[in-house]
């Protein structure tokens, strides 16, 4: 399980995807001792409550602002001259969280509402985001091959759900998952009629190194200091012949590697 960093500096240094939320909090803990604050500090301070205007709109940020106990330190930040953007990409890295209990929340009802019993094998992001291994905002709820017959049916449910959760199902072809991915699933619950399990995180993780989306590499990323390297080596060199097989895979998959460990892709000897 990863812990979302609860300082500023940790929060938004070198991550794709920063919750307009939790930057708000980071920023409020760190001006709780403004005595402490030097220049560097002040200027992410200031980028950061600039980027969550841009965000969130000028009328919500002014809310918190004043309902912060930091208001004054925030206020006075905001307001120097500390000179040009220090970190003009933390505005495009604001984005807002999908919290597990909004899935949770979409598979009970989804539950209950269906009357036969249907199983969901759950990958891509929201796997990963329902075992605590990656947090950004996603509307795709990743099924593998195909969204299950007993689902497909109900056109209006599903159409009435995806307006009220902001989720969707949506699905991708298993044979681009490793060898004996089925052996590795685990249980995330029975919802009413849906039996969901999740993709393993190393079959997730290997998933999204034979592509070439920047959207996985990034998740690659911060899946990376969760992944042990030895094990998820042993199981790309096990399970992965025939993305290996594939030319434009096998050059994602070298590409991304070394982005990840600056190292070329381990491959089985041909002898």
């Amino acid at each position: 399980m990863t812990a979302v960093p609860h300082d500023l500096w940790s929060l938004t240094w070198g991550r794709p995807h920063v919750d307009a939320d939790q930057l708000a909090a980071a920023i409020e803990r760190e001006v709780e001792r403004p005595e402490e604050l030097d220049f560097r500090t002040r200027l992410l301070i200031r980028d950061s409550v600039k980027a969550l205007e841009n965000y969130w709109g000028e009328a919500k940020a002014r809310a918190w602002i004043q309902s912060s106990p930091g208001r004054k330190t925030i206020e006075q930040i905001r307001g120097a001259d500390l000179g040009p953007a220090g970190f003009p990409s933390l505005g495009e890295r604001v984005m807002t969280k999908i919290d597990p209990e909004q899935v949770l929340e979409y598979l009970r009802t989804l539950g209950a509402q269906i009357h036969s019993p249907a199983r969901l094998v759950i990958g891509g992001s929201i796997a990963l985001i329902m075992e605590n291994k990656l947090s950004r905002g996603t509307e795709d709820i990743d099924i593998v091959d195909e969204v299950p017959a007993e689902l497909r049916s109900h056109h209006d449910l599903l159409a009435n759900l995806s307006k009220r959760f902001g989720l969707q199902l949506a699905h991708f072809q298993s044979h681009y998952l490793p060898a004996g991915w089925e052996n590795r699933l685990h249980s995330l619950g029975v919802f009413g009629q849906l039996n969901v399990v999740l993709i393993d995180a190393g079959d997730i993780f290997l998933s999204k190194l034979f592509s070439r989306r920047e959207k996985d590499v990034d998740d690659l990323r911060v899946l990376k200091p969760q992944i042990d390297l030895q094990r998820i080596t042993d199981r790309l060199l096990d399970t992965t012949a025939a993305l290996f097989a594939e030319p434009a895979l096998k050059k994602n998959a070298q590409d991304n590697w070394y982005i990840l460990y600056g190292q070329p892709l381990p491959e089985r000897s041909q002898a």
